[in-house]
């Protein structure tokens, strides 16, 4: 491989292609490879190396790996490393040359210093539950697996924090902490697979985050171990810790800074009880403005969630949660605390949405019908399957007050694209999650899905919002980057990596694009010699 790395994909593929022009004469070769799996029929073109270079690199690298590690933690035969060719975004696949799962601190430090030594690529990995192709693996790389790294080390009832490993499910630490009436907030859809190392790596939210906050607002402390071996330990228990705050810079950081080998999160209260409010609207543009109404009442909802018709119908045969289906947009609003606080929220809140224009309302009158109403918003992506063979989740953020714009923006680009989508997000924060519907099997449908994703992307931005929320840039957003910020800011995010990571090993071509991939995504969207969204500015 050649030093000086080549991040525009090659054409046809989803792929970057991560090799100099003169090695790609040398050494590599195309092929066509079709895979079982929900993009079966988009056919993925692949730079794999040659054989016998190829060969010989995965026989070093393995070689050296189980100087220092057990058998049992390296994985190479391609039926082993197959599972581990994509994460949650499965339509961008590579086969790693290697997979690691270290079981403890000290087999991580011995993995990093291995790559390190034969400036191997590493991807960290948690759960493979991620959205944006951030685990994508490379071609030439290491994936360190965090998932051997499951365990609890600590609770604390009384101080309400516990300390896990990486590899720890989200929801398994509200289940621990459960006996002492305790939780752990951020409750991201995938809670129930998903690892609190990942969580950390992407900053997750979920339908809590609003009042309770996001990866970042409940974790106090990480232990990280860097590319040179050093471990560190960012943040603290006590309220403020010395020094910058280098734990909101590693939170969200895409493993790009280091692989996290334990997390101190808070514990919260288990609310007394909960309650929650489904406002059925006749249009999606009067509940996007019910929302800002909320809000602007001084009322913080426990969760505060829109559904348009779209996503209610998908839903509600597959979970039967008792959403108005004949409704344009519903609101999902939750109150919780003391039965008290949580009477007099509903009240006001009822109010708000009925000012609003809210056409019904219904409240959850048990337990039961509470868990009823959440569990229809959050299978909405496993219902997408009953409407759709396919579909593409996006992700941005946009100020509240701006939603019913977007929204009519994107029922206009279903027309452009000619693609439906159905619109379910986290309203309170305008955390958007449109999903793209579309048929793979279909050629130029997936082309098409990228593209009016991309615009949904460059249309947050040009409403004063941001091309994520909660599930990260990976691989998938890399381009939109280009839109969102100047090369002024693209290269204070590399000084920040390079601060971290000299050696650039640590999940190299992800979240952060160089100036030739901006330049040559500019060149892509000139269309009729205009570009998109004029107004923004252009570097």
């Amino acid at each position: 491989m050649g030093a000086a790395y080549d991040t525009a994909r090659l054409p046809g593929t989803h792929l970057p292609a991560m090799v100099t022009k003169n090695a790609l004469r040398a050494t590599f070769v195309l092929t066509i490879v079709a895979r079982p799996c929900p993009f079966a029929s988009h056919l993925m073109l692949n730079a794999v190396p040659d054989s016998g270079l190829t060969a010989a690199r995965q026989h070093a690298v393995v070689a050296a790996l189980l100087a220092v590690l057990p058998a049992r933690c390296v994985l190479s035969d391609a039926e082993d490393t197959r599972p581990y060719e994509c994460d949650g975004l499965a339509a961008y696949r590579q086969l790693p040359m290697v997979v690691t799962l270290p079981d403890t601190e000290e087999q991580v430090i011995a993995i990093l210093g291995v790559c390190r030594e034969l400036q191997v690529p590493i991807v960290p990995r948690g759960a493979g539950t991620g959205l944006s192709g951030g685990a994508l693996p490379i071609a030439d790389g290491v994936v360190l697996s965090t998932a051997r790294l499951n365990r609890i080390v600590r609770l604390d009832a009384y101080a309400r924090t516990a300390v896990v490993q990486p590899g720890v499910r989200n929801l398994a630490i509200s289940e621990a902490a459960a006996p002492h009436a305790l939780y752990y907030a951020p409750d991201p859809s995938s809670q129930i697979a998903c690892s609190i190392g990942g969580n950390v790596a992407e900053n997750s939210g979920g339908v809590h985050c609003l009042k309770y906050g996001l990866t970042v607002h409940n974790v106090l402390r990480v232990r990280v171990v860097t590319i040179d071996g050093e471990v560190l330990e960012l943040g603290g228990e006590s309220l403020d810790s010395p020094g910058l705050d280098l734990l909101a810079v590693f939170i969200g950081s895409e493993g790009m800074l280091g692989i996290v080998t334990e997390v101190t999160v808070k514990l919260v209260p288990k609310p007394a009880t909960a309650r929650v409010i489904m406002a059925s609207f006749g249009d999606v543009v009067t509940g996007g403005n019910a929302v800002a109404n909320v809000i602007a009442a001084g009322i913080i909802p426990a969760g505060l969630e829109m559904m348009d018709q779209t996503s209610s119908r998908m839903v509600e045969p597959f979970v039967k949660a008792g959403y108005d289906i004949d409704a344009a947009a519903i609101l999902l609003c939750e109150a919780d605390g003391t039965h008290e606080e949580v009477e007099e929220e509903i009240a006001r809140m009822t109010a708000v949405l009925e000012g609003a224009g809210a056409s019904a309302i219904a409240v959850s009158q048990s337990e039961a019908e509470r868990m009823k109403f959440w569990s229809g918003r959050k299978n909405a992506f496993p219902a997408a399957g009953r409407i759709s063979p396919d579909y593409y989740c996006m992700d941005g953020t946009i100020p509240r007050k701006k939603l019913a714009e977007v929204l009519t923006g994107i029922a206009a680009m279903e027309t452009t694209h000619g693609l439906r989508c159905a619109n379910v997000f986290h309203a309170g924060d305008g955390n958007l999650h449109p999903l793209i519907l579309f048929d793979a099997n279909m050629p130029g449908e997936f082309e098409r899905a990228e593209a009016f994703g991309a615009d949904i992307l460059a249309l947050c931005v040009a409403v004063g919002g941001t091309i994520t929320g909660e599930h990260g840039v990976g691989m998938e957003k890399i381009n939109s980057m280009c839109v969102q910020f100047t090369r002024a800011e693209l290269d204070a995010f590399f000084a920040v990596k390079r601060a971290f990571d000299p050696h650039t090993l640590l999940n190299p071509d992800k979240a952060i694009p160089t100036l030739n991939r901006c330049a040559e995504f500019g060149k892509m969207h000139v269309t009729a010699g205009r570009l998109p969204f004029a107004n923004l500015p252009r570097f």
